[in-house]
């Protein structure tokens, strides 16, 4: 069984046993943690597409990390005006491992 969850203002196809990455939650770290916008859920019966949540459904997960993504570098210039500028920007998120999926 699977499910499409929609967090962090990105969808995500996940199953149970799988891990994750997505945009920072506001939750401690092992700890549970429930999503509740559940966009479609797959069976070997069909699939079952909600308008636009499937209602009843939810998927678990345990939250594994929070951390900081790879550094990436952003370098801004102006031509003829000796202007220059470096900017750094790590991105954080958080490491869910999924549990259940529950229709």
């Amino acid at each position: 069984m699977y499910a499409i969850i929609e967090t962090g203002g990105k969808q995500y196809k996940v199953e149970a046993g799988d891990v994750i990455y997505i945009e920072k939650l506001d939750a401690e770290e092992e700890s549970e943690y429930t999503f509740d916008k559940i966009i479609a859920v797959g069976s070997d019966d069909g699939i079952t597409v909600g308008s636009p949540y499937v209602d009843g459904a939810k998927v678990t997960g345990k939250i594994v990390k929070n951390g900081k993504g790879k550094k990436i570098y952003v370098m801004t210039y102006k031509p003829k005006k000796n202007e220059k500028r470096k900017l750094g920007h790590r991105q954080p998120y958080t490491k869910v491992e999924i549990s259940a999926v529950n229709a």
